[in-house]
């Protein structure tokens, strides 16, 4: 998917920008693009994956994350991916990449990689597959219901990109917000979408500082999304 069609598909490209902002922005995700294709490129696909990990309890009804209070069991990825396949392997390690890429050039405190698919109960969820930052849930509902309460399942389902850049005066004026971690002042969560324009996940970023999705930071995000689908491709 071309730069340009994801900004328009995402909703991340305003009518009102202008040309030298739109040159700028297009110039930076594709000077991103690049490093992060090397990146994945170069993993190294005989390391140790992450096929589990911690996350928290969640409250009554399962709606929220008890923050601090970790789960006795941790998740186990494997599960809902299909096993530990070589296949599999590779697609964490790749994603694994991303992740630490995307950890060395930017300022944000925490970062996730979704991916959409069915679980053991056969509902349509956004799973994690790689991350960086302190422990979070692990599925997000695709349900109406639940996207009224958090941004992932939002944009998991709707397809346009979210971005909070004031989180506390977001809540002040009404908004509804899953919130992991009460330090999280600033957010972005942004869609993935394969070539043929179908949502496939979404990538989520949470940052301890107001202000911080613009121009670098935001074009980084952006190259991410237009890479993650192709390395889920890859494996399926």
């Amino acid at each position: 998917m071309s730069i340009v069609t994801y900004l328009t598909q995402s909703g991340l490209l305003p009518a009102d920008m202008d040309a030298a902002s739109r040159n700028s922005l297009l110039a930076a995700v594709e000077k991103y693009q690049n490093e992060l294709k090397a990146a994945v490129k170069n993993a190294d696909l005989k390391l140790e994956v992450q096929w589990q990990y911690q996350v928290p309890e969640l409250g009554e009804g399962g709606s929220c994350s008890l923050f601090g209070q970790l789960a006795a069991e941790p998740y186990d990825v494997s599960a809902i991916l299909g096993g530990k396949t070589p296949a599999n392997h590779a697609l964490l390690a790749r994603l694994g990449a991303i992740s630490r890429y995307y950890q060395s050039h930017s300022q944000s405190n925490w970062f996730g990689i979704y991916q959409k698919r069915q679980n053991s109960a056969g509902e349509t969820v956004l799973v994690k597959l790689s991350y960086f930052g302190e422990p979070s849930r692990a599925e997000f509902p695709l349900t109406t219901e639940f996207a009224a309460i958090s941004n992932n399942s939002s944009v998991g389902l709707s397809g346009k990109a979210r971005i909070i850049n004031d989180v506390p005066a977001y809540l002040q004026q009404g908004g509804e917000y899953y919130t992991c971690d009460p330090k999280v002042l600033a957010e972005a969560c942004i869609p993935l979408f394969a070539d043929s324009g179908e949502l496939v996940g979404i990538i989520d970023s949470e940052a301890f500082v107001k202000d911080l999705f613009h121009r670098d930071e935001l074009a980084l995000l952006i190259a991410a999304a237009l890479l993650v689908p192709v390395v889920f491709a890859a494996a399926a």
